[in-house]
């Protein structure tokens, strides 16, 4: 019956969606392989004392140049305290260039977390997080092209672009905070969930190549779920979702995995296989493989559109590849026996 309540809860994730899907900031479709970009508060939640996570995204090489992100991630956390308290700390590296006049994003964020336990089991925790640092924008002004290149006889480079701004590049500070509650469920150790909320570019950073007018970056607010349950002895299935608003867009994305071990240790499997997909609205249905060999793991993902936008594209998104390395330090403060943190 347990069971059938959480297939009820994947497939609902799906159906919500359906709903229309619109963004500003940039996403992937892996969002559980970058969760510090998700919600700031996640930074130090999972199993271990240290992670390094990494994700890159080529997307639309099918009908321009393709657009290509990276996102570099590493966080660790350490026991505070006498209890089962513990604080995280992390650092996110976001690169993105899109089109043919290469605009290009870089963000430094480091981030800062507080998990406090509000359970004798060490199963539950409450987690407040911000992150906060420095993005730079820029582009190649020489390689766009406006209708002030073209005179009577067609295209002349050699004619001023009409532009009024003076730089292409500029700099601004950025931050995000946000809060997540996550606990087990029922008395086995595997079985947990976690709910969050993040409010991200809370101070409205200026977001212009023009000095009039000022245009802000409008603030947006994710909310993120995941459940993770054992089916077996073997297998588990976990369910990903987020919804995010970022002033009048909004998107959605949602989906499940099933995940099989593999070797002679069920309790610590030499390899676990991951096989899913998700659904982003309106946009792209994405499947997904994901292979575990501790403390390694390796995801794959293509984006199947099904936009509006699938005949120019002939159906061809974006894929992404994701590598993360999850270790304890030889210590004898380590949290390897003491929170229990949920992995996704």
């Amino acid at each position: 019956m347990r069971v059938r309540t959480y297939l009820t809860l994947a497939l609902a994730a799906l159906c919500i969606a359906l709903q229309k899907a619109d963004a500003q900031d940039v996403h992937f479709s892996q969002f559980f392989e970058a969760p510090l970009l998700r919600n700031p508060s996640l930074t130090g939640t999972f199993q271990g004392d240290y992670r390094f996570q990494g994700v890159y995204r080529s997307q639309w090489a099918s009908v321009s140049v393709p657009y290509q992100t990276g996102s570099f991630e590493f966080d660790f956390k350490k026991p505070v305290g006498g209890g089962n308290d513990f604080i995280s700390t992390g650092l996110q590296i976001l690169y993105d260039k899109a089109g043919s006049a290469s605009l290009t994003t870089t963000n430094v964020m480091p981030a800062l977390t507080y998990h406090k336990s509000i359970s004798g089991d060490k199963n539950k925790y409450i987690a407040l997080g911000f992150m906060g640092g420095l993005v730079q924008r820029r582009f190649d002004r020489s390689k766009i092209t406006t209708n002030s290149h073209f005179d009577g006889n067609g295209y002349n480079p050699s004619l001023a672009d009409g532009e009024t701004f003076t730089n292409s590049n500029y700099t601004y500070l950025d931050g995000g905070v946000g809060m997540t509650f996550n606990s087990g469920i029922g008395e086995k150790t595997e079985d947990n969930y976690f709910v969050g909320v993040a409010y991200h570019h809370f101070n409205r950073p200026k977001n212009s190549f023009y000095q009039t007018p000022e245009i802000e970056l409008q603030p947006k607010v994710v909310v993120s779920t995941g459940v993770k349950f054992t089916l077996n002895e073997t297998s588990y299935f976990t369910i990903q979702a987020d919804y995010s608003k970022q002033g009048t867009y909004s998107e959605i994305i949602g989906g499940a995995l099933y995940s099989y071990k593999m070797g002679s240790d069920i309790e610590n499997p030499d390899y676990t296989l991951h096989l899913g997909g998700f659904l982003r609205a309106k946009d792209a249905f994405i499947p997904v493989v994901k292979f575990d060999y501790h403390p390694f793991s390796i995801a794959f993902s293509y984006d199947a559109n099904v936009s509006q936008l699938k005949t120019a594209s002939q159906g061809r998104g974006g894929m992404e590849l994701s590598i993360s390395y999850i270790g304890f330090f030889d210590r004898d403060n380590s949290s390897k026996y003491i929170p229990l943190c949920p992995r996704f």
